[in-house]
């Protein structure tokens, strides 16, 4: 078999995750003189490193009550990879007026998205703030992933006396399938492999989101074509049928068969019949799991950080250095600890961070070590939050001599360790590691890499200052999976990115946190995911209570 060289999917994503946000409020400030207030809730997002913020959309109105339960949802498209906050404004309507501010304020709440998703089946509750010297009671948040086009089908499909299209053998063919567009236009969505040599082909079953095959409406059209297979490119039309995803649904119990119709030979042939059929062997549909179906079936994130402390970033008193942190800026060390950790920490519920350093002398001896407890304490090395992994960070750079060599493995291992005590799916590790050059253990890195990609963990690499970071690009294996003495990683768990690629050029830190921490989280979901997939191991239900 072979695969066509032409006609490739057109570029364009697959619709994303939505979470449906529900809101309700206890407790309203009583702002009308002869009955109850009559709130609404006007929900505002901020840009991915953007200070302003925009109007999304606001719920129904309520008359008369203190305790709101709002119908009306705010669907968001949800991306872990990004920090999304959210503004909920409260306000009593009194006027007819459209313009929030003509009505009474009751209060307001800010939230990252990935903290309500991230809290106790997916439900937040979080005080009102605002209006000073009064209680402005509560809001409560519940997310849910839309769970329309999640599922996955598995189909496959034969032909019977398809056209001869081949000079000096039969055909090459394969199957081309296209989603039709609300505009009449179709996208390209999948494609068999090729079958040589043969009018009567069995493809292989094959698997498609049923977002990606008709964008959850199951009547719209999905066309159909049959090529031959030319080597150059320029593959013959065989012929063509439609059908949907409910009619394919149907035949699940039957085989149905499609009669392949080439219109230009309809046209020229009054005898024409066919140009051969298409026969569905099989069709089987599965529920699709994703990122938030763990993260609402009680999956934990643990975020462990390891910092370099070498000689090469500098001596951290000089502005030079890679370390240092003036008044008025935060080194590139600490706005890369705080651009990813800000968002994982909303998924971790206990905010207790194990932060390590590598690469320095310490005291009172001057010993190396390559994985010291940035706050000192052996037996219990977590910081509160990530401003605790800061504090104690800073408190290192004071204490310890700056030295080397430049080894990840030991802190490698110590995390994979944590992550092969429970391997039940409740658990995922993410090691952020800051580094600023060229790795000295690579032999011992790539086999911990190695060990570490059969347990629920991933390791983002961020590499700061000018050093080139070649090393650092063959660990990330997204082109060639990492081996270690003649053993592949099972997975790709490793992101590298550069800092300097995310720095914005006008000096605005929000924006270069922001940029780093949507590449660098980007790929975290589909590697939890695949070792979810791996091992079998599905969702837990959330607890309804």
């Amino acid at each position: 078999m072979a695969s066509p060289g032409a006609l490739e999917p057109a570029a364009g994503s697959v619709p994303g995750t939505k979470v449906e946000l529900t809101v309700s409020c206890r407790n309203l400030l009583d702002m009308d003189t002869f009955s109850k207030s009559d709130p609404v809730v006007v929900l505002f997002v901020q840009g991915s490193g953007s200070s302003e913020w925009k109007e999304f959309g606001r719920t129904e109105v309520i008359d008369n009550t203190l305790n709101p339960d709002f119908v009306r949802k705010f669907v968001l498209d949800y991306y872990f990879e990004e920090k999304q906050n959210l503004r909920f404004d409260i306000y009593n309507v009194d006027s007819k007026s459209c313009s929030v501010l003509k009505q009474d304020f009751l209060g307001q709440a800010f939230v990252a998205l990935g903290e309500v998703i991230g809290s106790q089946r997916g439900r937040l509750e979080r005080a009102l703030t605002g209006v000073p010297g009064k209680r402005c009671g509560t809001i409560l948040l519940l997310a849910e992933e839309l769970s329309n086009c999640r599922d996955i089908v598995t189909m496959q499909l034969c032909a019977n006396k398809l056209d001869k299209k081949d000079f000096f053998g039969k055909s090459d063919p394969f199957l081309v399938f296209y989603r039709s567009n609300e505009d009449g236009t179709f996208t390209i969505c999948h494609k068999t492999e090729v079958v040589k040599n043969t009018l009567n082909p069995v493809w292989q079953p094959f698997t498609i989101p049923v977002r990606a095959l008709c964008n959850g409406d199951y009547d719209r059209t999905v066309k159909i074509d049959v090529y031959d297979w030319d080597r150059d490119g320029s593959h013959d039309f065989i012929g063509e049928f439609a059908t949907s995803y409910r009619e394919l649904s149907r035949a699940q119990s039957q085989f149905t068969v499609y009669e392949v119709l080439n219109p230009r030979k309809k046209c020229k042939k009054k005898k024409y019949v066919n140009s051969g059929t298409v026969t569905l062997l099989s069709f089987s549909v599965e529920s699709e799991f994703t990122f938030v179906d763990y993260i609402r079936g009680g999956t934990q994130l643990n975020f462990t950080v390891a910092i370099d402390f070498t000689a090469s970033n500098g001596m951290p008193s000089q502005p030079t250095s890679l370390h240092y942190a003036s008044p008025y800026q935060l080194s590139a060390y600490a706005l890369a600890l705080k651009a990813v950790g800000e968002i994982i920490q909303d998924y971790d519920s206990d905010k207790l961070f194990p932060a390590y350093g590598f690469g320095a002398k310490l005291p009172p001896d001057g010993k190396i070590s390559h994985q010291f407890p940035l706050n000192n304490n052996v037996d219990n090395p977590s910081c509160a939050g990530i401003e605790g992994v800061l504090e104690s960070y800073l408190q290192s750079l004071r204490t310890v001599q700056l030295y080397g060599p430049t080894n990840f493995a030991p802190v490698i291992n110590q995390v994979a360790g944590a992550a092969a005590q429970v391997t039940d799916g409740s658990q995922y590790h993410v090691l952020l590691i800051i580094t600023d050059g060229v790795i000295s253990d690579m032999l011992q890195t790539k086999e911990a890499i190695v060990t570490a990609s059969a347990l629920p963990m991933s390791i983002i690499i961020v590499g700061v200052g000018p050093a080139e970071f070649e090393a650092m690009e063959e660990l990330d294996g997204d082109e060639v999976r990492v081996s270690s003495r003649g053993r592949y990683a099972e997975r790709d768990i490793v992101q590298f990115v550069p800092f300097r690629d995310y720095v914005d050029d006008s000096g605005n830190q929000v924006l270069s946190m922001a940029r780093l921490a949507k590449d660098v989280l980007a790929e975290i979901p589909e590697q939890l995911l695949s070792y979810m997939k791996t091992r079998d191991i599905k969702p837990r239900r959330a607890d309804p209570q």
